[in-house]
């Protein structure tokens, strides 16, 4: 497959150091060559000029990373079909998302397994459209205090014999394992897991502060949708939430949805963290991008009103229907947040958490080009996966 090579000129540049106006981006063989304006151009180089791609004064972001997605546009990661992460990949990458992982749900062992190794067959493959980077195990290792819409009949301890058989048979497939600390053999786990280059987080979970923090000692390093699904803080008992808070080892993710998280919350967490431990996430299920109606989420009858999915019995939130160019739009509109600072969480923090970094999660030469265009209101006009062109709809 030929390797594209294109320019973006008049565009909104959001890079490491700000946002460059009347901005210039060179793309060759799929790989940023070039940032700068015109007038910082070459006279052998301003010929890019005549053919390129007038972004119209829009913003020009590096592709957004999304780390918890179960599914889209009907299809769900746990359908372990080729056809099914077609769809997924291809209905995220048309709002803005370039790479993600693959979520599991709390399943039986078999049904993991298929998982696992459709993930490792689908990554094999030339991915079209988002790419896979992996595979994250929410569950079934969590606590059914918490259990959201997660499956309780499958919930048990962490059994270290799953992981090693998943990691032998399909090496470096896992990139992130979401458990509850306080279940017996989490830490051994956990120690396991980050040995093998795994990000731990802690998930549905009932852990007290202190637990919390052995977990974060032996090397849990994340947390799943923060806020949600996990003990709240309270000023004499911080829980899972006051450690995600106050620990800066640990990456928090947040679902910008204003369902799960009200936005005050959100810019608590955002003040809180330390630089680069904040992430954006959508934790999407197969909804997203569909009608009204009834689906599926586990094995578990959902039902989706007004763009939000419930469980059908219990009314507790099943994932959701955001992208994540909602959630992008969600921090800034709602929270206050710049739109330097919402590409952060959105690209280049969970590209650091992901160990990507190097090659995406920002705009800057040497990197491929995962990209997004859009206009001043961030409507999306076209995406752009490792230089491959994408176009929107009018």
């Amino acid at each position: 497959m030929n390797k594209p090579t294109f320019t973006v000129k008049q565009a909104r540049v959001v890079t490491p150091n700000g946002i460059l106006t009347d901005g210039v981006v060179r793309v060759e063989e799929g790989r940023i060559v070039f940032i700068g304006t015109p007038g910082q151009l070459s006279d052998q180089d301003r010929v890019w000029l005549d053919e390129a791609i007038d972004a119209e004064g829009g913003y020009l972001l590096p592709g957004f990373i999304d780390v918890h997605v179960h599914g889209g546009f009907g299809a769900d990661f746990m359908d372990a079909t080729a056809e099914a992460y077609d769809t997924i990949t291809r209905f995220h990458m048309k709002h803005g998302t370039t790479a993600m992982l693959a979520t599991s749900m709390t399943q039986s062992r078999e049904a993991l397994d298929k998982v696992v190794a459709a993930v490792d067959g689908y990554m094999k493959q030339d991915m079209p459209y988002a790419q896979l980077a992996g595979l994250h195990l929410e569950g079934p290792f969590v606590n059914p205090k918490y259990k959201g819409a997660q499956n309780e009949a499958y919930m048990l301890d962490p059994q270290i014999e799953w992981l090693e058989a998943w990691d032998k048979n399909h090496p470096g497939v896992m990139k992130q394992l979401s458990l509850a600390p306080e279940r017996q053999h989490a830490i051994e786990a956990i120690r396991w897991s980050r040995a093998h280059g795994i990000n731990v987080a802690a998930a549905h979970t009932d852990a007290s502060f202190e637990q919390v923090t052995e977990a974060v000692n032996a090397g849990l390093n994340q947390a799943v949708h923060t806020f949600n699904a996990m003990s709240p803080v309270h000023h004499r008992n911080p829980g899972v939430a006051g450690a995600v808070l106050t620990d800066d080892r640990i990456t928090a993710e947040v679902i910008a949805d204003g369902h799960h998280v009200h936005p005050a919350c959100i810019k608590l967490l955002s003040r809180s963290k330390a630089p680069g431990k904040l992430v954006l996430i959508t934790d999407a299920m197969s909804a997203a991008g569909m009608p009204n109606g009834a689906y599926e989420l586990g094995g578990l009858p959902v039902t989706v009103k007004d763009g939000v999915a419930r469980l059908t019995e219990g009314d507790s939130l099943a994932g959701s229907t955001l992208t994540m160019i909602g959630a992008v739009r969600f921090v800034i509109e709602q929270v206050g947040l710049s739109i330097e600072e919402a590409s952060r969480l959105a690209s280049i923090n969970p590209a650091k958490q992901l160990r990507i970094d190097d090659i995406t999660g920002s705009i800057e030469v040497g990197k491929q080009a995962d990209l997004v265009w859009t206009d001043r209101d961030l409507n999306i006009r076209r995406v752009w996966v490792k230089g491959r062109s994408h176009m929107q709809q009018a």
